[in-house]
């Protein structure tokens, strides 16, 4: 699947990002990037059926669980246009976009990482996750403190200063119901990433975050 020269052709595209250089080395970047990647998720697709029914592996070139190459640039002092890592999001059935419940797979020169959870969620979403750990904090605490869970994922993503507006300062959950990204990651390292085992591997992690991602979905109303 991926290689090292996966991860030389992203330091290559982060020096050289424009599109003449990306025109002159797209077969590199379908070689080295998107067939790599589309094999991934089509060995993902039988490990989610298995711990996950309701979440997609599509390794499809729109649309599908492999983003998009080209950056966003309408918002953005970075007018460089395009990304030098690779993102895999595994997105509930019933979510549109990377702002869904999902499981990714963040490869990058500098930095690899599993993550779980929701990013960046709408308002009602949040709202919606945000209401469950303060009426059920007993059973947030029992997901986001499971054993399995805690040995390799972390909590990460940004947090308001002071409680949301309607939330007590005092509820039990209420330095998670400050989160404004209710996301969890687990390392991997680029040594992981080009061996042999890393559907195995990525298996392994995002089966470590059911109790998690459970009480996300009961949130959300939408079956995990």
């Amino acid at each position: 699947m991926f290689t090292k020269s996966t991860f030389s052709f992203l330091d290559e595209l982060a020096a050289n990002n424009n599109r003449a250089w990306f025109e002159e080395n797209k077969s590199r970047y379908e070689l080295l990037v998107r067939e790599p990647a589309f094999d991934f998720i089509e060995a993902m697709e039988p490990a989610l059926k298995s711990f996950a029914p309701n979440f997609r592996a599509e390794p499809r070139k729109v649309g599908g669980s492999l983003m998009r190459v080209f950056r966003d640039t309408r918002f953005s002092r970075d007018k460089t246009p395009y990304k030098t890592n690779i993102g895999i999001q595994f997105r509930h059935s019933l979510g549109k976009d990377i702002h869904a419940p999902g499981f990714y797979v963040h490869i990058a020169a500098d930095e690899c990482f599993f993550a779980a959870g929701c990013w960046h969620p709408e308002p009602d979403a949040l709202a919606k996750m945000r209401d469950r750990m303060a009426k059920k904090p007993e059973k947030w605490f029992a997901a986001r403190n499971d054993k399995k869970f805690i040995a390799q994922w972390e909590l990460w993503g940004e947090s308001l200063t002071r409680p949301p507006r309607g939330y007590a300062a005092d509820l039990p959950a209420i330095e998670d119901i400050k989160r404004k990204d209710i996301v969890a990651l687990a390392p991997l390292s680029m040594k992981e990433v080009t061996g042999k085992g890393l559907v195995a591997l990525a298996e392994k992690r995002f089966t470590e975050t059911v109790p998690f991602m459970q009480f996300l979905c009961l949130a959300l109303d939408v079956p995990y």
